[in-house]
């Protein structure tokens, strides 16, 4: 089974249907270990993230300082690079040095890159080293050790595939969980001792997050298969949560059903305190990359309307999203299709003439502080 594995982590094929999520092809010097099968024959992998807890802004310029301090060790600075005329002069002193410079040992032409702009020299602390997956041998469950002596509270660990079919997304991790973590580390005080509910919360990564600060998180998903691999990164991120605070529950939440499942023999139903519970005291709603399916995204919102009219308190909901670009045939050009469903849909739901709730809707803008070390890019 491993020489199979190998091999096919050597030469990875996917089919039409597959999905790739590049949050697991980089990992910040850290190694994947494929650790099992699932119940699918997927391989799961325990990944480790990064976590920059520093909430100082001085702090994080000093994070951002040093990197832009070992670039100028190696070219020109930042603002050499704004200066048009210190630019042409450093271009003819570049070219005054000859073309014997710019050869290799074959004697081919090198391409010497452009200068990297400010911006540039300041994202490249946040940048991610390309590594390969490890796969775990039968017997070496030891060699987690190495590993369990690096983590701290300053790594999250996450066991989660790297490639699925559609309907199996939830088992990947995706940038705008991400990107919803970092907005809770850097509002850690808003959702202090809350009561949240996660839909769609996949891996857990970001419930996990949340668990950090709130008093207790809710995070639902669908499918014994997924919901046990959450429950397990709940359980291997367990040193992260404060003693006596940061209670995750892992429960079943199908959006395509009209009432929460209560069956007692069925895994990861709910009793009728924990939905009470939720009625009682819930008071923040999330959801991180769930809108790339319209029927997907109509039932989310329904489930959300149905929820919320039994909250006893007012609720906030925060939504988080890449948006896709895509080249269509249909339009002949690059749409976000997802994209513009989920906001139709906002809309709709803004519009909703209710008496008894009313729903709006602010975008936060996503320049707040990065905790955790991923790709932020502008689609997010």
């Amino acid at each position: 089974m491993v020489d199979v594995a190998e091999k096919e982590m050597d030469n990875p094929t996917f089919r039409s249907d597959t999905v790739l999520s590049d949050v697991h092809l980089h990992c910040p010097s850290k190694r994947h270990l494929m650790v099992r099968l699932n119940a699918v024959g997927q391989p799961v992998f325990l990944s480790y993230f990064k976590l920059l807890w520093n909430t100082d802004d001085s702090a994080s310029e000093k994070h951002v300082g040093e990197a832009t301090t070992e670039r100028e060790h190696q070219g020109r600075s930042g603002d050499e690079l704004c200066d048009k005329d210190s630019n042409l002069k450093k271009e003819s002193e570049l070219n005054s040095e000859g073309i014997q410079a710019l050869l290799d040992d074959d004697g081919d032409l090198e391409v010497v890159r452009r200068p990297r702009s400010a911006s540039d020299l300041e994202a490249e602390y946040l940048l991610r080293h390309r590594v390969h997956p490890v796969i775990l041998m039968k017997g070496k469950e030891d060699a987690f050790e190495d590993e369990e002596k690096e983590c701290s509270c300053d790594f999250i660990k996450i066991e989660h595939t790297m490639a699925t079919p559609l309907e199996d997304v939830g088992k990947q991790v995706w940038r705008a969980a991400f990107l919803l973590a970092d907005y809770i580390l850097f509002k850690r005080d808003t959702f202090r001792c809350c009561s949240v509910l996660e839909l769609g919360g996949g891996t857990g990564i970001t419930s996990i997050i949340m668990g950090t600060v709130a008093k207790r998180v809710y995070c639902t998903d669908v499918g014994e298969d997924l919901l046990a691999m959450c429950e397990q990164n709940v359980a291997l991120n367990k040193h992260l949560m404060e003693p006596g605070r940061g209670e995750v529950k892992v429960k079943e939440l199908d959006w395509l059903k009209d009432e929460f499942c209560t069956d007692p023999e069925a895994a990861y139903s709910w009793s009728e305190d924990e939905i009470a519970d939720v009625h009682d005291h819930c008071t923040v709603i999330m959801a991180a990359d769930v809108f790339y399916d319209d029927d997907l995204t109509d039932a989310l919102f329904r489930t959300l309307h149905r929820i919320t009219h039994h909250l006893r308190n007012s609720c906030t909901v925060y939504l988080a999203l890449e948006k896709r670009l895509n080249f269509t045939l249909r339009h002949m050009d690059v749409t976000c299709e997802a994209y513009s469903h989920f906001r139709n849909t906002l809309n709709d739901l803004e519009n909703l003439q209710d008496r008894k709730i009313k729903y709006t809707a602010e975008p936060i803008k996503p320049d707040f502080c990065q905790f955790l070390v991923y790709e932020r890019i502008e689609q997010l």
